[in-house]
């Protein structure tokens, strides 16, 4: 299984990532992969952190740091991320899934993360990456493989997606087994 959820900017992909991995965790199942969170400073996002499924985590992006690169009013410390996120794709074990969040433009900004998901889709294990709807030729060119299936999240659909996508993970994880 190999999920892209796609959304616009706050919608909730974040939280559904991070909602399926905690199940997946206390499901026993075999996880890796990354989320990622805000780093707010009197209600104002000031920046991002990357946190590993291990708990390992570190600044991914800052209005402080100077870049190279620069998303927006941040940037981007490559090193932290890979430190952290390059790991975290590594095999979670049979039957394991793979959480990434996210495959954005300040992910997307280092060459050893995209090689590393391109490598990752190529092993026998489940993956759920979210993506944003805008147009990145990475992503673009994720969603027209066929192994790929891009689920749209909604304020509809977030609130009981991870459940559903648990549903379905577990179920695959019991067909491995057997």
């Amino acid at each position: 299984m190999r999920l892209l959820l796609e959304g616009r900017p706050g919608i909730g992909k974040t939280t559904v990532a991070r909602r399926l991995l905690t199940l997946l965790q206390e499901a026993d199942l075999p996880v890796g992969g990354f989320t990622t969170a805000e780093l707010r400073t009197s209600g104002r996002r000031e920046g991002f952190l990357v946190e590993a499924a291990s708990g390992t985590q570190a600044r991914l992006a800052h209005v402080g740091l100077p870049g190279p690169p620069r998303v927006g009013r941040y940037g981007v410390d490559l090193a932290a991320f890979e430190r952290v996120a390059l790991p975290a794709l590594g095999d979670p074990g049979p039957g394991g899934v793979v959480v990434v969040d996210e495959l954005g433009k300040m992910e997307l900004a280092s060459t050893a993360f995209r090689t590393a998901v391109l490598e990752l889709l190529g092993r026998d294990v489940a993956v759920v990456a979210t993506v944003q709807v805008g147009r990145h030729r990475f992503t673009d060119a994720l969603k027209r493989r066929p192994d790929i299936r891009v689920v749209r999240v909604t304020e509809a659909t977030r609130d009981a997606l991870p459940e559903q996508l648990m549903d379905c993970l577990a179920g695959a994880h019991q067909g491995k087994e057997e």
